[in-house]
């Protein structure tokens, strides 16, 4: 029997609801959370800045798992933003753990509309915990319902910041969290560097003059390094970079051929005065894994993510190379059973995805940019994907 629960209407900013309404008779339970988010008045997010108060409920089977949380939400994403399906960031008024994740205010969800496996994302946090990342953000599966209209398949996911059970730096001045970002697309605060590589620094959180200058100057004189690394010598990169958090970043990045990877975007960095830069943690593989935007970056051989900007100059080292290639050989089989993992994962949003393109029917419409082949069935999308990474790996393979 479908669930139809009926909560509350907004009365004014101090009337909180018991409940929240759910109904799922069109959609119905897919054996994952749902999460159902009511805006103030139901008004619809129209941009990334504009934060709404609202309140938050998860939801399993039949009845609710949480209570009425208080929270802002907003938009989320650069292009994504703009597709039909968005993303969002959800600033809750007090910690709170979800979905058995550690406590804390702020989470997003993510909805993968470019991505017709919504299995990318979700490989990239599995393949990162495997190779032993510090922190990878933690993300689970769920169905969110926006003002009481169903939304589709989403990822619940932790959002990189610095924290106890996130990032972790030294919460002072001369410690820093940064985000490659791209030129047409740029937070504040940030700083472009002389190599015209522009920065989001996303921590410390009441940034001073004195500390983007510090940070400012740091990557200059990394870049200065950078430049002059010699082909095939001992350049000592690793007083500059730290090495294995480098090349863990590197081959995940390599392996799934990440448009956003090839030092475009995404790419989050710390560095503390008189340390190395360390990479990481991994974000945002939807263009990834043979789902590239340009048609030259969708085949499954050829290098890519050591071509593009500092990647290049650190594979002139020859220590660089040598260990890189000493990676994939101590780690090739975690690269395989992600492959082999796939089947479990598409396993888990089954049910969700009948859901999903319900709402979105969407399989075979490549007029957005992020849609860009089309499939007559959901399998048929998962197995062009596998496909394409069983030959990525064996041409990686081949080469050492």
């Amino acid at each position: 029997m479908p669930l139809l629960l009926w909560g509350c209407f907004w009365e004014s900013p101090e009337s909180d609801p018991d409940y929240l309404m759910l109904d799922d008779s069109r959609y119905p339970y897919a054996g994952l959370p749902r999460v159902v988010i009511e805006t103030e008045d139901f008004r619809e997010l129209r941009d990334r800045e504009t934060e709404f108060q609202a309140y938050f409920q998860i939801y399993g089977d039949t009845v609710p798992e949480t209570g009425v949380l208080d929270l802002t939400v907003r938009g989320r994403g650069n292009s994504s933003f703009k597709m039909p399906k968005y993303g969002m960031k959800l600033e809750f008024n007090d910690k709170v753990s979800l979905l058995g994740m550690p406590k804390n205010r702020d989470w997003a969800l993510i909805a993968n509309y470019g991505d017709k496996t919504h299995l990318r994302n979700y490989m990239m946090t599995r393949l990162s915990e495997w190779l032993g990342a510090k922190y990878t953000p933690r993300m689970q599966f769920v169905e969110l319902y926006l003002n009481r209209k169903y939304m589709g398949l989403y990822l619940l996911a932790e959002t990189v910041k610095v924290g106890k059970n996130r990032v972790n730096v030294a919460e002072n001045d001369s410690s820093f969290l940064f985000e490659r970002e791209g030129e047409k697309k740029l937070d504040e605060p940030n700083i472009t560097t002389e190599m015209n590589n522009s920065f989001h620094i996303k921590f410390p959180k009441n940034l001073s003059e004195s500390s983007k200058a510090m940070l400012l100057d740091h990557l200059n004189e990394v870049e200065s390094f950078l430049g002059s690394v010699k082909q095939d010598k001992e350049n000592h990169v690793e007083e500059w970079v730290d090495l294995d958090d480098y090349l863990l970043y590197y081959w995940v990045q390599e392996f799934s051929k990440n448009e956003d990877g090839n030092f475009s975007r995404s790419i989050f960095m710390t560095w503390e005065k008189g340390g190395t830069i360390h990479f990481g943690p991994l974000w945002d593989f939807d263009l990834a894994f043979g789902n590239a935007s340009y048609e030259e970056n969708q085949a499954p051989d050829d290098w890519y993510i050591r071509r593009g900007r500092w990647n290049r100059y650190l594979f002139r080292d020859r220590a660089v190379k040598e260990r890189a290639r000493q990676f994939w050989e101590d780690h090739r089989h975690q690269f395989k059973a992600l492959i082999d993992s796939i089947p479990v994962y598409r396993q888990i949003i089954e049910r969700a995805v009948d859901n999903e393109y319900r709402r979105w029917p969407v399989l075979q419409n490549t007029e957005n940019w992020a849609l860009k082949d089309p499939y007559y069935t959901y399998d048929e999308a998962v197995d062009s994907m596998k496909t394409w990474m069983e030959r990525r790996y064996n041409w990686i393979d081949e080469r050492y």
